[in-house]
């Protein structure tokens, strides 16, 4: 599966409907934020593959790096700068197929081909948001919005 992102949607939300409640029995009664965060972002990369996989906290007035797997990332992003800034700044998630074509893309990565961000809203807040890259186009759509916008929701509570 990891090697082939280019999954049918009824087979992605056949693994979505298999990989959010392992994450929510991983996650449990935890309490702690990071180790949630970190759980979260190695299922998701260990289920797909994915390229990148990690959150951005808000922290004042800039989104800084928080727990992710794959290769080192950007630090800080300020407010409507590239995919993540702009997700925060909107409240919305955002899926760009070719992350070359989004104006004001942040490269923390040459090798990123397409992106989803999704914001992470407490009390109508945006307090982080879910990062992932994939090093090849158009590998995110509607499914995977609308999963890890669920996803997000429900990790809210975590914050």
């Amino acid at each position: 599966m990891a090697e082939d992102l280019t999954v049918v949607s009824g087979e992605k939300s056949a693994i979505y409907d298999s990989l959010i409640p392992q994450i929510e029995a991983l996650v449990g009664d935890e309490t702690d934020l990071v180790a949630n965060l970190a759980n979260v972002a190695a299922a998701i990369k260990q289920t797909f593959g994915f390229f990148w996989v990690g959150f951005y906290l808000v922290k004042g007035d800039e989104l800084v790096l928080g727990p992710f797997q794959g290769p080192i990332a950007c630090t800080r992003i300020a407010l409507g700068k590239g995919v993540c800034g702009t997700s925060w700044e909107k409240g919305e998630t955002i899926v760009v197929d070719d992350v070359d074509a989004f104006p004001g893309h942040i490269a923390c990565s040459s090798l990123s081909k397409s992106e989803i961000v999704v914001p992470v809203i407490k009390n109508g807040n945006v307090v982080a948001v879910l990062d992932i890259d994939s090093d090849t186009l158009s590998t995110f759509d509607e499914t995977d919005a609308h999963y890890l916008n669920n996803l997000c929701e429900w990790l809210s509570s975590s914050f």
